[in-house]
């Protein structure tokens, strides 16, 4: 039921040679449902003025995409990627690792993660003494990027390959560590940084990814 590791398998090799990014073979209706949804979300919360959630929402949808393309750098450059989605699981893939279903999961992911957190973002737990405890935005993070980890090992084993780990070095712990731990640190921390400092985080972020895209998708690299 569930994948802890990489197997360095030679069928795993072959699922990940096998990945048509960007084809329409597998392209259905449902790409513009998820579309319609997360729009609808992301201007409830407009309309509702909670643009700290918004921030939340594009701060770890922002550091999604900046991995994302880091990891199909990788595949290109050692020949596979950390990870990877299968054909047969989506309707769409956008990069070597990440399909349309589990991006549009992941554009909302920062909004829940940070609705999750106390009214008082300011509170702390286990403070004891000289100790002043743990952040409820470090804590929720590690929560969240726990979740996440957990549910990865589940996709890992499904018997369609939703996720595909080649390296026997790649697996839970790893993905939970230098993967899930950011993304909400992103989304639990930006939104309450000072505004200008916010504003310049949000900005340079989603520059550096339209940048990454617009000259490596045309050059073939990712």
């Amino acid at each position: 039921m569930f994948k802890f590791w990489g197997d360095g398998s030679e069928a795993a090799k072959q699922l990940v040679r096998s990945i048509s990014v960007r084809s329409t073979e597998n392209f259905n209706w449902t790409f513009i449902f998820i579309l319609a949804v997360v729009f609808y979300v992301y201007w409830s919360e407009i309309h509702k003025k909670d643009y700290d959630s918004v921030f939340a929402g594009l701060a770890l949808y922002g550091v999604h995409w900046l991995y994302e393309i880091c990891n199909a750098i990788i595949g290109k450059v050692t020949g596979y990627p950390l990870w990877s989605v299968s054909n047969e699981s989506t309707t769409f893939i956008l990069l070597i690792g990440v399909c349309w279903e589990l991006s549009m999961m992941f554009s909302l992911a920062g909004i829940i993660s940070f609705k999750m957190l106390p009214a008082d973002r300011s509170k702390r737990y286990f403070a004891k003494g000289n100790f002043k405890g743990i952040s409820c935005k470090l804590m929720g993070a590690i929560e969240m990027a726990l979740l996440f980890a957990l549910f990865e090992s589940f996709l890992a084993a499904t018997k369609n390959n939703s996720f595909i780990w080649v390296y026997k070095w790649w697996g839970v712990i790893p993905v939970f560590i230098t993967t899930y731990v950011p993304f909400f640190l992103a989304s639990n921390y930006v939104p309450d940084m000072p505004k200008k400092k916010r504003n310049m985080f949000l900005i340079c972020e989603w520059a550096l990814v339209a940048l990454l895209l617009i000259i490596l998708i045309p050059a073939g690299v990712i």
